[in-house]
């Protein structure tokens, strides 16, 4: 008899050569990504969806949330020999809605055609709106348990180095919520995530504006706040904070790329949030990014601060910050 996994990797293995066969998939350059792989604590990938030739949509289970999270796979050009990896997170309201609509760094920017001959292995997980991906204290009634730094630290990487056949050197961005999450999430396991892309993100999340930031993004999506690290004197707020001093020194060695808009122009502002709302936002991360940026160098480590003229909250803007992040993080991951 078949077991789970292995009707899983048949499944998997099968839709690749329909798709050879029809013409309209993998292509023999690029292997299939293979769904096997299974970790210690019982987290697997359950499925894989092959949409074209490079491109999966896969259903991973986490062990910690004891659920499925879909994430969205482009597989390097070439690989015939182990590559890096790429993380991508998206926004507070983006990823897979309630409906199954998609908006996330696939659809809303060039990241395909811009990494396409790159050979690196691009990971998009598109769920964990609201969650600030980080591991929340209490589960929550509307937004389910939340352990996203064990998932994206612990469970998720391992999966994808062999599913992939990737090298084990990765790099991580986000944007807006997940801009504050990439940087504590390479905090959480230093070295891990050789490179840090920060983009537009209020990284001060134990002082205010940021710690009022995090709960007002949190409460837009029906979750309550103080499910995550307690009420606001909890010592869990600074301890999870990625701009205190202590958290700061884990990143010593990591190219850290950390961008937000200036002069913001509401009238051309586009993408996301647009006008007045996503020229507002970009003024409060703006001070948040100075203010990080002070720490950082108050404490001589070494990153890029950007400041994009007239960039806004938005996709097109970020577009642009990974455009220009992109040459140190490809060197940390040996393109």
């Amino acid at each position: 008899m078949t077991s789970g996994r292995g009707r899983r990797r048949i499944v998997a293995v099968g839709i690749a050569l329909v798709a050879a066969v029809s013409g309209t998939g993998v292509a023999s350059a690029v292997e299939p990504l293979d769904a096997a792989a299974v970790a210690a604590d019982g987290s697997h990938i359950d499925h894989v969806v092959q949409r074209d030739d490079r491109r999966s949509t896969v259903s991973v289970y986490s062990a910690a949330m004891n659920r499925i999270v879909q994430i969205s796979v482009i597989r390097a050009a070439d690989n015939s020999a182990p590559r890096p990896t790429l993380y991508l997170l998206n926004g507070a309201e983006d990823g897979l809605d309630q409906g199954g609509n998609e908006v996330s760094w696939e659809t809303k920017t060039d990241v395909v055609d811009f990494l396409a001959d790159q050979n690196v292995n691009v990971v998009n997980v598109l769920d964990g709106r609201y969650t600030y991906y980080t591991d929340w204290q209490s589960d929550d009634p509307m937004l389910g348990r939340n352990k996203w730094t064990t998932f994206l630290t612990q469970e998720l990487p391992p999966l994808m180095n062999a599913a992939l056949d990737a090298s084990g050197r990765n790099a991580i961005v986000g944007v807006s919520m997940s801009a504050t999450s990439a940087l504590a999430l390479a905090e959480s396991a230093p070295g891990l995530y050789q490179g840090v892309g920060s983009f537009s993100g209020c990284a001060q999340t134990s002082t205010d504006p940021g710690r009022r930031y995090l709960q007002a993004v949190v409460l837009s999506g029906g979750g309550n706040p103080w499910n995550i690290w307690g009420p606001d004197d909890a010592p869990a707020w600074a301890a999870n904070d990625p701009s205190t001093p202590a958290n700061l020194e884990k990143l010593r060695g990591t190219d850290l790329y950390i961008a937000a808009g200036t002069d913001a122009d509401s009238a051309a502002a586009g993408g996301g949030r647009i006008g007045a709302s996503s020229t507002a936002l970009e003024s409060t991360v703006e001070t948040c990014t100075r203010t990080l940026q002070s720490a950082t160098e108050a404490l001589d480590l070494p990153a890029t601060f950007a400041y994009l003229p007239g960039g806004g909250h938005n996709w097109p803007s970020w577009q642009q910050d990974l455009h220009a992040a992109w040459p140190g993080i490809a060197q940390r991951l040996g393109r």
